[in-house]
């Protein structure tokens, strides 16, 4: 079937491009990620932390996005999703827009005025080249389960949101954050209660962590079955020298260290550091520590939530909105472990921030506290 989109250039294969995408997988998936936080950690005293993404899927015919921001102990979501129809090309459903202004350096985010109370104007601003993260390929039985390409960059924000009718301010100065741009065939994740089967996990510890300084920024992959033996690591190092150069290194290895909560609700990061190692000899260790502002990915569909998973077809348009009570028992069940958790970090008398993405399965040999709860 073709496209607007094939009215551009751009073709890879003598097909148009909704034929061509995974070779027409369903589970073909293209996804933009981007969060935002105040270098303080808090906006007038109160910990905030903004999620935003989009997944297209060509071969469903279908594109979602979600918008989301925590103040203090609630989460605000905003959902939505919209059929490709005659307009692929449109990055975004409903109030929700994405626009690359530059590639590689801005990018465009607003969210018009909608039900959920929740809007913005927000510019991100790359403070650093783009990492781009070694290839994600996994079978099993015989067949591909993932084949996925990532790239992920930092950056500074500038623009305005409003919240409850609360509006604020965003300057680079004073807001970080960080993107990722991933496409391929991704492995279904499915933990949404409302939608059984739920997937169990076990055995396993993993990390998606980002951290920003003034003149460097690292960013970690890491999965492992065995504390110390990586099954899949991609770490990247960028450091800006005095001449206003980059220098680039990827990591040959990575051990961890961390302490969690005694959080009776879920899995908590309280403090820890990563140590990596690069083939020229010189490692690098950062120190981090867990802050109050979280964004629970339940709320953007990951896994699936209420019985509504990213590239279901939901008709024309459709969207929905909440808020959920952190402090709820009932609702962290619902939101698991999935999340983006605001960091502070140290590295060589280098003070920055960031975020960290983890989870530690059930029968993994260290850090037995927290598995009573879901990885994912």
């Amino acid at each position: 079937m073709m496209s607007a989109q094939d009215d551009l250039i751009g073709h890879q294969a003598a097909a148009p491009f909704a034929q061509r995408a995974g070779n027409g997988d369903a589970r073909f998936t293209e996804r933009y990620w981007y969060t935002l936080h105040p270098v303080s950690g808090v906006v007038d005293g109160v910990p905030m932390i903004i999620d935003i993404g989009m997944g297209y899927y060509p071969n469903k015919g279908v594109m979602d996005v979600f918008a989301g921001i925590t103040v203090g102990r609630k989460q605000h979501n905003f959902r939505a999703s919209r059929s490709l129809g005659a307009t692929p090309l449109e990055a975004g459903a409903g109030p929700l827009r994405i626009e690359v202004v530059e590639g590689m350096k801005l990018h465009r985010l607003t969210l018009a005025d909608n039900d959920s109370g929740f809007s913005f104007a927000l510019d991100f601003e790359a403070s650093f080249p783009a990492a781009q993260e070694k290839q994600n390929y996994r079978e099993r039985k015989d067949e591909v389960e993932e084949d996925m390409v990532r790239i992920s960059q930092f950056g500074r924000w500038r623009g305005w949101f409003s919240i409850g009718g609360s509006r604020h301010e965003v300057e680079p100065k004073t807001w970080w954050g960080q993107r990722d741009h991933s496409w391929g065939i991704r492995s279904a994740m499915l933990t949404d209660e409302a939608a059984p089967p739920v997937q169990r996990h076990s055995g396993f510890f993993w990390t998606w962590s980002m951290f920003q300084f003034e003149d460097m920024g690292i960013s970690i992959f890491l999965k492992e079955r065995e504390p110390g033996k990586p099954h899949y690591l991609s770490a990247s190092e960028f450091v800006r020298q005095a001449d206003g150069s980059v220098t680039h290194r990827e990591a040959t290895g990575a051990t961890h260290d961390l302490e969690w909560a005694d959080d009776p609700l879920g899995q908590t990061i309280t403090r820890g550091s990563f140590t990596l190692a690069f083939a020229d000899g010189t490692p690098r260790t950062v120190h981090m520590e867990g802050q109050a502002a979280r964004f629970y990915l339940k709320g953007g569909l990951y896994g699936g939530f209420g019985g509504w998973n990213h590239g279901d077809h939901k008709g024309a348009y459709h969207s929905g909105h909440d808020v959920w009570d952190l402090d709820d028992a009932a609702t962290r069940a619902k939101a698991r472990t999935l999340g983006d958790h605001v960091v502070t970090a140290s590295c060589d008398g280098r003070k920055g921030v960031g975020i960290s993405e983890y989870g530690v399965a059930e029968g993994y040999a260290l850090y037995k506290g927290p598995q009573k709860h879901p990885a994912l």
